[in-house]
């Protein structure tokens, strides 16, 4: 009984001294001294045009959310899909030198009857700077089939700016 209790105790301390360094974080995490204008962590408002590999006509404009986690994780929203069509993508980040970084991320497709049809996978070579559109992207985007085969190939640039 009493290594139960002792037990009890010790795990009721590590919850609250986690949740007092939870609360104690700021809302972003950049304790760093590199200005905010040049990170890519945090939540990003970007318009995604897709392009035409060959030609890089703009062929259609949207509005996408892009949050970077500290430690390297993406989640996107996209307005470019019907939300009953393609799920959030999850993919990861890295910095690749300077203000430069490359993302991947991937989302589900669906039919309109609730059927997986495939994946969109994103590769992107993301440039942070400053001003309006501190955000700039090139992007390919890949559709597989449920069988991983690839089946379409796109183009996408995107600009952006940093939600405050």
């Amino acid at each position: 009984m009493k290594s139960t209790n002792t037990s009890m105790i010790v795990g009721l301390g590590l919850l609250v001294a986690l949740a007092a360094g939870v609360f104690a974080m700021p809302a972003r995490a950049t304790q760093t001294s590199e200005p905010q204008a040049r990170k890519l962590e945090g939540t990003w408002r970007v318009q995604v045009t897709i392009r035409d590999c060959q030609s890089g006509a703009a062929l259609r404009t949207f509005p996408a959310m892009l949050t970077f986690a500290q430690g390297g994780t993406l989640t996107e929203t996209t307005t470019g899909f019907p939300p009953a069509l393609r799920s959030p993508g999850h993919g990861v980040w890295e910095k690749i030198g300077g203000h430069n970084y490359r993302a991947v991320s991937e989302a589900f497709l669906f039919n309109p009857a609730n059927s997986w049809t495939g994946t969109q996978r994103l590769s992107q070579i993301i440039e942070i700077g400053s001003g309006p559109d501190g955000f700039k992207s090139t992007a390919t985007n890949e559709i597989f089939d449920i069988n991983g085969n690839l089946i379409v190939t796109g183009c996408a640039t995107a600009v952006g700016d940093y939600l405050e």
